[in-house]
């Protein structure tokens, strides 16, 4: 973490009642969103206003990182004020006409005015929410979830306005909440889940005890699943966030991975403890090598946190002393599609994510047993994308120490195998199609299923590669 050493003030008693200024050199921004920002603010203090910037911008600034986006809020004018002024300038979307977030299309920049919120039921939608352009910087962050997320900046001045000593929680790598406001969006939990993760961040021993009188009453699975997709492809240590719902007690609405907590595995194979120990230790070397496309990063993380959820259904103690969980794979199908269904309606995800669970012990399986071709691309028919298993199983291996250095694992011998049959990053597709057999003389009718697998089967097995053997086999195949 590089760290802006000026700006920081020796740590001392915290103190929530008054304003701590330092100046801050630069918040960096993609130029055109950096030039709309100093625009908007040079217009906003013209017209008897100030306009800062706040919340996670300002913090990834401090802390030597770059935002794609930013947010603007605009104290001193009302919000039909604020709007003519930037949409003569700006084409702009008005979000909610009784609190004035204004977008500005084309831009990743949102303007807003500071307001004030008041819970109104038991959903996370139940707020009535006012402008209030003449509220203080103090009230104004305080409804903000964290102190690191509380800390604006005046881009015209360069002031850096922290209320509740952000700056110093930053710099003891502390997430701490900001108020008891915190407890009116229990969705804030699960932030501090991912924040922990991606920041590798401690999080305040009063924080975690507010957490822990909370529910997800109330929280759409959608909020939900946007705070677990951010810990699998942000999280640098998601160890640390998964840490942090079993010390505040949130595990327990995620029964799935609970009951990991408690399953034990056999030393000889698992010197590291248990399988929730081993699922933390898997997950962090998962976040080592992600690669960067988020959707790869997004599957391949949640079969690394679910690959192990069959365990605590079959994990027995034997005569002879060792620790067995046979069958497992197979067993964490059922929890994962709960799990995950818990998270998502996406289809298309959850289908991706649950072969990766049932097969993840096939690539070390398949190299102890010297598996032929037919065998891998089997195994890539069903998993889909055998690049995906070897990730899985490369954390897995990683997520068992110690390693041997020189074991390549299951994994790279199974990519290594798949790259050479052209099945690493894709399913094997039938050559011989109907067409093939309606030209060979053949009626569509019952037998057509049965002629096409058994040509698939022969195509997988290796006994044709192109269209020609295809259909020299197909002939064969009719004379029997």
């Amino acid at each position: 973490m590089g760290w802006r050493a000026s700006l920081l003030a020796p740590a001392g008693k915290r103190k929530h009642d008054s304003l701590v200024l330092n100046s801050l050199e630069n918040v960096p921004l993609p130029e055109e969103l950096a030039a709309a920002v100093a625009d908007v603010a040079k217009r906003v203090r013209t017209a008897g206003g100030r306009a800062l910037l706040v919340g996670g911008c300002v913090r990834d600034a401090l802390l030597d990182s770059a935002a794609k986006d930013a947010d603007l809020e605009v104290f001193g004018l009302a919000p039909e004020k604020l709007e003519k002024l930037v949409a003569t300038v700006y084409p702009v979307i008005t979000v909610g006409k009784s609190f004035g977030v204004l977008k500005i299309r084309g831009l990743e920049l949102d303007i807003s005015l500071p307001r004030r919120e008041r819970r109104t039921g038991p959903l996370h939608t139940d707020f009535a929410v006012d402008a209030d352009p003449a509220m203080s910087f103090h009230d104004a962050a305080a409804r903000r979830d964290f102190t690191l997320n509380a800390i604006s900046w005046d881009p015209l001045t360069h002031e850096l306005i922290d209320p509740f000593n952000g700056v110093a929680d930053l710099r003891a790598k502390t997430l701490r909440h900001t108020t008891e406001r915190f407890s009116e969006d229990p969705l804030r939990v699960l932030r501090a889940m991912q924040l922990s993760a991606r920041f590798e961040f401690a999080v305040a021993p009063e924080t975690v005890a507010l957490c822990a009188a909370l529910t997800m009453d109330g929280i759409s699975s959608e909020r939900v699943f946007e705070e677990w997709r951010k810990l699998l492809v942000k999280g640098k240590k998601p160890s640390l966030g998964l840490e942090f719902l079993r010390c505040c007690g949130w595990v327990k609405f995620f029964p799935e991975l609970a009951a990991l907590i408690d399953c034990p595995q056999d030393p000889q194979w698992h010197p590291e403890g248990n399988v929730w120990i081993h699922t933390l230790h898997c997950l962090d070397a998962f976040a080592s090598r992600r690669t960067g496309d988020e959707w790869e990063d997004l599957v391949v993380g949640l079969a690394v946190l679910c690959h192990d959820l069959g365990k605590p259904s079959t994990t027995t103690h034997e005569a002879d002393g060792h620790i067995r969980s046979l069958g497992h794979e197979a067993a964490g199908e059922a929890p994962t599609l709960t799990f995950l269904a818990r998270l998502t309606q996406h289809k298309e995800l959850i289908e991706s994510v649950l072969p990766l669970v049932t097969c993840h012990m096939r690539p070390r399986e398949l190299m102890l047993g010297n598996a032929g071709d037919g065998a891998v691309r089997r195994l890539a028919k069903k998993v889909g994308r055998i690049d995906r298993l070897a990730r899985v199983d490369e954390a897995d291996r990683w997520g068992r120490p110690p390693l041997v250095p020189d074991d390549p694992g299951g994994g790279q011998w199974l990519l290594e195998r798949a790259a050479k049959l052209a099945v690493a990053k894709n399913v094997p597709q039938p050559i011989i199609l109907g067409r093939h057999v309606i030209a060979a003389g053949l009626t569509p009718g019952p037998k057509f299923k049965e002629i096409l697998n058994a040509c698939f089967e022969a195509q997988l097995d290796g006994k044709f590669t192109d269209v020609e053997g295809g259909e020299k086999f197909l002939a064969e195949l009719l004379k029997k």
